[in-house]
């Protein structure tokens, strides 16, 4: 009789136990059932270490739409992840070296896909400049030479802006807003409607999305297991090993050029999508660093 009593009160226990444990855990069960596809959802995030207020209702459901318009956007999320691996290692230092912060890469995934993109108003570039303020920011854009499609000098010159845009705003999500809205856009609404957050401003349908898309992005990208993303190593794309020849005169035939590096035509402007033309006309002498890739080809 005792030895029935105990194995009744053991089974008692371990049954209030369970419940116990189940009651407690379901907020973690949830989310380890969401875990691995495109339905996580994290409980905080921020950009550039400015948290996102997500206790707002209208916050959440702006990041919540963003994460599941992104996270089933399957193959161009893949596409973006891969080119990452390739882009962010040249963007990350210059960054780095402005003293931008490391979530910035993360606009220039939204505005490009890390491709040299052309937007119906003629933004070109991973970073999309307009001509005329890229000429601002010290790039060359003619008929021969187009600085946006330089990633190095685009995101120098994107440092500039942001840097310039933090300065006036005070937060970096102000000037990642700014970036798509326009410096005097953005200060307006904040005059008009007199706060001076980016979560508090009612903005145009596509500054209102822009910091979000930027999170969501940043979210995914950093934890692609989580949302159903599970790419190997080789499968990314990587960056071709190059040496730079300098060029200060003209030249007449870049086709020529290339096969005496040892390469085509087709391969000197993959590697260098700045060349705008068939030729390189340079009667001020300007020196030109042009990069030749050294294997892969």
């Amino acid at each position: 009789m005792k030895k029935k009593n105990a194995v009744l009160t053991t089974l008692g226990i371990v049954l209030i136990s369970g419940l116990f444990i189940f009651a407690i855990s379901g907020v973690a069960k949830e989310k380890a059932v969401r875990e691995g596809t495109s339905l996580y959802f994290p409980t905080s995030i921020d950009f550039a270490g400015e948290q996102a207020p997500l206790q707002i209702a209208d916050v959440k459901e702006r990041l919540d739409k963003e994460l599941v318009i992104n996270a089933n956007l399957h193959s161009s999320t893949t596409l973006i992840i891969k080119r990452a691996n390739r882009a962010f290692p040249v963007i990350e230092p210059i960054l780095l070296k402005y003293g931008v912060p490391d979530d910035f890469k993360y606009l220039a995934v939204i505005e490009s896909g890390l491709v040299n993109a052309t937007s119906p108003a003629g933004a070109r570039g991973v970073w999309q400049f307009m001509p005329d303020t890229a000429k601002e920011k010290g790039m060359e854009v003619n008929d021969y030479v187009d600085e946006r499609y330089h990633l190095e000098k685009a995101t120098e010159a994107a440092c500039k802006y942001l840097l310039a845009a933090k300065n006036k705003f005070g937060s970096w999500t102000l000037a990642a807003a700014s970036y798509n809205g326009g410096m005097t856009g953005v200060n307006k609404k904040i005059e008009e409607q007199q706060v001076s957050n980016y979560y508090d401003l009612a903005l145009t349908e596509e500054t209102s999305r822009y910091v979000f898309r930027i999170l969501a992005l940043k979210e995914i990208m950093k934890n692609t297991g989580k949302y159903g993303y599970t790419l190997f190593p080789n499968e990314l794309y990587n960056n071709i090993p190059t040496k730079k020849i300098e060029v200060d005169s003209t030249i007449n035939d870049l086709a020529t050029f290339a096969l005496q590096q040892g390469i085509n035509y087709k391969i000197l402007k993959i590697h260098n999508p700045w060349l705008r033309d068939k030729k390189l006309i340079n009667p001020s002498k300007r020196k030109y660093e042009i990069e030749i890739p050294l294997e892969g080809y």
